[in-house]
């Protein structure tokens, strides 16, 4: 367990963000950033069950106590504003002497992380943005609290891209003029301070104005308006200069832009906007002043998506589709999600479970055993790859057994082939794993509109193969649908809560080919998906006697932009494609001989000595996998008993052996014990299972952890006392260490044993109980339930797989300890 962080440790774990600790009943997972006072963590609060972040004073600010009665009560100033663009406090507290902030955790990027990305922000997204910022400010601006230290990097992009407002760690309150006081010192980051705070004048709504001024100007330069390695120089200018745009600024940066931008900078505070509220209505007449030129085409595009979006709502796969793609992404996106919660949600599906289990088992995961939990599979591909797998294996499977079901299969695996290719022209995993899905998906509106729309589509193709005046792809959708695949794509995405980086990598890029691979990783990888895609068009499209000629020409196009050579980028693409070759294979995709899609899984005449994938720590790609093993038996075999008795024995030895290859090598406790949960679930079919452990404290019994649907709900509610004068059924059965099988639990002398908690809560009509025993007393307990009377059978060999399972656990506890 971790070491409570207290006064002596705190330097230690500020020193080294790696380090695991807790502060207080927060568990601190990673280092989210520092700064010059203090230092901001993610950490998960078991109380809520949330994820926060923690803003820790440093020791040698919090040991001063008139320091930290000041950050408290600025911390009280703060939690008063409440708005949708700031980022909220939860609470304040003192461990020790150790004073920290609690915020709600927001997944995102910073606004500097996003300038340093991508340069200088179109004007119209910069000044959105900044409408966020000044709606946040003027509304502490009322509540009397003034930031004092606006900058990019305490603006936080959310996946949704609005601006919200970190950090008023340093706010103050706005005291009356001439009423410095304490509150005079320089405060803030330098490059961002306004006069006023440079001559330490008490705290006032004008500073906030001039660091949003600041702000404004950096986003749409794409650089910093005050560049000074000294700060005393960066002091004297912005106290003496008036800052104005260079006089080249980038298209879209009009005269009344920069003048709004010169008014937010003047160097006379009584020159510039009065309030946030009058910078907001400035830079919002701006928008709608330019939005008017071109408010019909615009309006016409939204309203075409919102038109396409409605009609694909009122197909019913579709919000089906949509809600699993959410669901997925939401897994491997948050940082709090466990083995146990995304094992749970793929658990839910159970076509989803037994594909992916295919996937997952390869001769490049298995080490020398099959894979039949999705614990461990999740433990082997981690979060993005399970990601990947799952996104793909739900496309597909929303897009089978449909009238176009042939040509929706030819865009399927053009998609994943293109996902293929990316993904193994990128070592570096993580970085393998975003080129995968930014390739497949950047065809994802034309894959889409083949499905939703088959007869535009048609008509789209017709017009890209017309003899007389054949036209794009582009101008085809444009013309048909009234907005182009990508447009389409995009908002579909957006719906769908993919992260800013897919979306972004959906968008093409524009213009020849770089020279050099550009230094922004993400603008290398749309590089990289552009020229995938372009690679499977010819695969699909191509004779075999034209592809080698033809990917050739591509590759010379693109090497450079993608910093490969052209002999990688031919290994990557024979490998992705033999690679599809066995994916088909798994995902059971039966393609018609000698139609388009049959292309993709030719391989050339001569691969035998084709070089070998490099080798990924835990490759997460999704063409990394070949299909060597299925999963042990299927969970949907005819109800023959003889067959149903050999399918849970396999099912259940086969999680025996799993859990034995984790237990060789360094394990965790937790993950060992899902894999013998979701074990005993999946081989008989248990609604719910619970895992419980007895409290030395209380001498209770109590749930931890679960698998099944709804078990969140109970599982904390689970308790029972193993010391009371008159225990009931689960006390008896821990203490005695019987293994008991409730098949019909609405019997009276049954229902009189069970606690009122369970008979208002769980409350199955049949139940499993595996008590666990070290040196003869209770520790543990693994309860099993069934919602269904009369469907709890087990014969002598499944029971004693089970309590080979429940032994395991037993081990696992005693190995770790």
């Amino acid at each position: 367990m971790p070491d409570l962080l207290n006064a002596s440790a705190a330097p230690d774990v500020l020193a080294h963000p790696d380090a695991s600790a807790q502060l207080g009943r927060f568990e601190l997972i990673r280092m989210l950033g520092q700064g010059a006072q203090s230092t901001v963590w993610l950490a998960f609060d078991p109380r809520m069950e949330r994820e926060v972040a923690i803003k820790v004073l440093r020791t040698s600010v919090g040991a001063d106590e008139q320091a930290v009665a000041k950050w408290l009560q600025e911390a009280r100033s703060v939690g008063r504003v409440t708005h949708p663009n700031i980022v909220p406090v939860y609470e304040a507290d003192i461990h020790g002497i150790q004073p920290y902030l609690v915020f709600e955790y927001i997944a995102g990027h910073t606004l500097d992380h996003m300038v340093r990305q991508q340069g200088a922000l179109p004007a119209t997204q910069a000044v959105a943005l900044m409408l966020d910022v000044l709606d946040a400010v003027g509304v502490a601006h009322a509540a009397g609290v003034v930031h004092r230290d606006l900058k990019p990097s305490n603006i936080l992009i959310d996946t949704a891209g609005r601006a919200r407002i970190m950090d008023f760690g340093i706010a103050a309150r706005i005291r009356q003029a001439g009423h410095a006081g304490e509150d005079a010192s320089h405060a803030g980051t330098i490059g961002y301070l306004s006069p006023e705070v440079a001559h330490g004048v008490a705290p006032a709504p004008a500073m906030d104005i001039f660091s949003a001024g600041l702000v404004l100007a950096e986003m749409l330069m794409g650089r910093q308006l005050l560049q000074e390695s000294d700060p005393y120089r960066a002091l004297y200018r912005v106290t003496h200069e008036q800052l104005t745009l260079p006089q080249v600024m980038p298209a879209g940066v009009d005269d009344q832009l920069r003048a709004i931008v010169h008014r937010a900078l003047a160097l006379d505070s009584t020159q510039r906007f009065a309030r946030a509220s009058d910078f907001f209505a400035a830079l919002e007449a701006w928008m709608q002043a330019l939005q008017g030129a071109s408010t019909q085409s615009d309006a016409a595009h939204n309203a075409t998506l919102e038109f396409l979006l409605r009609r694909m709502r009122h197909k019913s796969d579709f919000p089906a589709l949509s809600d699993s793609v959410s669901r997925i992404q939401s897994m491997a996106s948050s940082d709090k999600e466990s083995v146990g919660s995304v094992t749970n949600e793929i658990l839910k599906d159970v076509a989803l479970t037994n594909k992916l289990l295919r996937l997952v088992n390869s001769a490049h995961f298995a080490r020398g055993g099959s894979i039949s939990t999705v614990s461990r599979a999740v433990q082997l591909v981690g979060f993005n790859g399970i990601r990947n797998m799952a996104l793909s294996l739900v496309l597909l499977e929303h897009m089978q057994d449909k009238i176009h079901a042939a040509m929706l299969k030819e865009e399927f695996l053009r998609s994943l082939m293109a996902g293929s290719i990316g993904g193994e022209l990128c070592p570096v995993l993580r970085e393998s794993e975003e080129a995968f899905i930014g390739s497949m998906f950047q065809n994802l509106g034309r894959l889409l509109a083949k499905f939703y729309f088959p007869e535009e589509a048609a008509r789209v193709r017709s017009l890209m193969q017309s003899a007389r005046d054949p036209m794009t792809e582009l101008a085809a959708a444009t013309s048909v649908l009234g907005l182009t695949y990508e447009d389409l794509g995009v908002g579909i995405a957006k719906t769908w809560g993919l992260p800013t980086g897919i979306q972004r990598c959906m968008r093409k890029p524009a213009g020849a080919p770089p020279s050099a691979a550009p230094q922004d990783t993400a603008e290398r990888i749309r590089w990289i998906a552009l020229a995938s895609n372009e690679i499977a068009d010819v695969l699909l499209h191509s004779e075999a006697r034209e592809v080698d000629a033809r990917i050739a020409s591509v590759v010379k196009k693109y090497a450079q932009a993608m910093g490969s050579s052209g002999k990688a980028v031919t290994e990557a693409t024979l490998r992705a494609r033999q690679k599809l070759v066995e994916l088909a294979q798994a995902m059971e995709l039966t393609i018609a001989p000698g139609s388009a899609a049959a292309k993709l899984l030719q391989l050339p005449a001569d691969t035998a000595n084709a070089p070998a994938s490099p080798p990924h720590e835990t490759d997460g790609n999704l063409g990394s996998f070949a299909l060597h093993a299925t999963q042990a038996a299927p969970l949907d075999e005819p109800g023959d008993p003889v067959v149903r008795s050999s399918r849970v024995a396999e099912t259940l030895s086969a999680g025996i052996q799993d859990i034995t290859n984790a237990m060789v090598e360094d394990f965790k406790l937790t993950d060992v014990l899902r894999m013998i949960l979701e074990t005993m679930l999946r081989a008989l079919e248990f609604d719910r299972i619970i895992f419980c452990m007895r409290d030395a404290k209380t001498e209770m019994m109590t749930g931890r952890f679960g698998l099944g649907q709804g078990v969140e709900l109970h599982t904390k509610g689970f308790k029972t006392h193993l010391k009371a004068t008159t225990p009931d059924l689960f006390g008896v059965v821990c203490i005695r260490g019987a293994d008991t099988m409730i098949s019909d639990a609405t019997e009276p002398r049954i229902v009189q044993r069970l606690p009122g908690w369970y008979r208002t809560g769980l409350n199955a009509p049949a139940f499993l109980l595996l008590p666990l025993h070290i040196k003869g007393a209770p520790f543990g307990l693994i309860y099993a339930d069934k919602l269904q009377h009369g469907t709890l059978d087990l014969d002598e060999k499944e029971l004693a797989l089970l309590r080979t399972l429940r032994n395991q656990a037993v081990m696992a506890f005693k190995q770790s300890s």
